[in-house]
């Protein structure tokens, strides 16, 4: 079992210089804690995100640590220009010598891609069209390639990432359908929501990774090859009772972030389904692990088993949750929880 990061870079109750400040610190913190990877969200046009270009924040993650992996989780691929994003990822690659992975997706809200000017309905086409680009891209000299939406016709590709002959990818679902692709193309997966949501997309993953035949670059880092994950709320403290005070109003003024769109267009559609928007509700079905560090130890187990993850990828920072708050959170964490599971496969 391996300790990663999630963030959504949500709008805090603080200046947002001072938050991304103390955001570079929790990053460097994670990784002399041992945390595998950090992984950041990519939103667009909602306080949910503050940094829509992510490729510019992991740059200065990249500087400024030296051995946790980052990335992105996701890229949304149906906003981008296949070409310029191949260019981005090389460099990014080599910023962070060779530490980056590239999580990709198609984008869950429809209000976001609305404001680009992509359709919804015809989103997943979309981002397979660019996906498959990218892929020809970072593993040929010359990109030439005829799409429905994507056609370059023998570009140089003269940037090429450091890992070979690509970084790993990852994809993010909170559906069966999602899920089954990335395993179907042998993609590093993870999920979120309630537990019993969680494990039917992991096991459609898991169904169509055992009859692709694997991983399509397998990595040592984790059992069978493929990380299979998923995304939590986690706050530590002494005891049950504290965490759950200093997690209530953050974990508020987070949902309150993730819905203002559906709130702005009360007549559109939701697709924050895969949250509830109260902490004990979210506990209970085991999107939110919240308590002193036996409490989350046995969440923790309880999750592996039931779900058969290999990463847990921990939201520590969210909503108004300040510095000091968060550091103490993943310093009991390291300290009383990630060693207990240290030599489980």
């Amino acid at each position: 079992m391996k300790f990663g990061l999630f963030d959504h870079v949500d709008r805090s109750d603080r200046p947002l210089a001072q938050q991304l400040d103390e955001r570079i610190a929790y990053v460097v913190a994670a990784e002399q804690a041992g945390f595998y990877g950090y992984h950041v969200a990519e939103h667009h046009a909602t306080p949910l995100n503050m940094v829509p270009v992510p490729g510019v924040w992991l740059g200065t993650l990249a500087r400024a640590t030296t051995r946790i992996r980052l990335g992105t989780l996701v890229y949304l691929l149906p906003l981008y220009s296949p070409l310029r994003l191949i260019e981005e990822i090389c460099m990014l690659d080599h910023l962070s010598h060779g530490r980056l992975d590239v999580g990709v997706g198609r984008g869950v809200s429809a209000y976001e891609l609305n404001y680009h000017k992509v359709d919804p309905e015809t989103s997943r086409e979309v981002f397979i069209d660019a996906f498959e680009t990218i892929l020809a891209g970072l593993t040929h000299d010359r990109l030439t390639r005829n799409g429905k939406y994507f056609s370059y016709t023998n570009v140089p590709m003269e940037l090429k990432p450091l890992q070979r002959p690509h970084p790993p990818f990852w994809y993010g679902s909170s559906n069966e359908t999602g899920a089954a692709w990335a395993g179907d193309q042998g993609l590093h997966f993870s999920t979120l929501g309630a537990s019993v949501r969680a494990k039917a997309n992991i096991d459609a993953y898991k169904t169509a990774l055992a009859k692709r035949g694997g991983p399509a670059i397998a990595s040592g880092d984790f059992s069978g090859g493929a990380a299979i994950g998923a995304v939590r709320h986690v706050v530590v403290a002494d005891s049950d009772g504290e965490a759950l005070r200093i997690a209530k109003p953050a974990y508020d003024h987070w949902y309150g972030n993730l819905t203002k769109l559906e709130r702005d267009n009360v007549a559109g559609p939701r697709f924050a389904r895969s949250m509830v928007g109260n902490l004990d509700e979210a506990i209970a079905v085991g999107s939110a692990l919240i308590g002193a560090p036996a409490t989350i130890r046995a969440a923790i187990e309880r999750q592996a088993k039931e779900l058969g993850i290999n990463y847990l990828i921990c939201d520590f920072a969210f909503g108004t949750l300040g510095p000091d708050q968060v550091l103490r959170s993943l310093a009991l964490f390291a300290a009383a929880v990630q060693p207990k599971f240290a030599d489980r496969a």
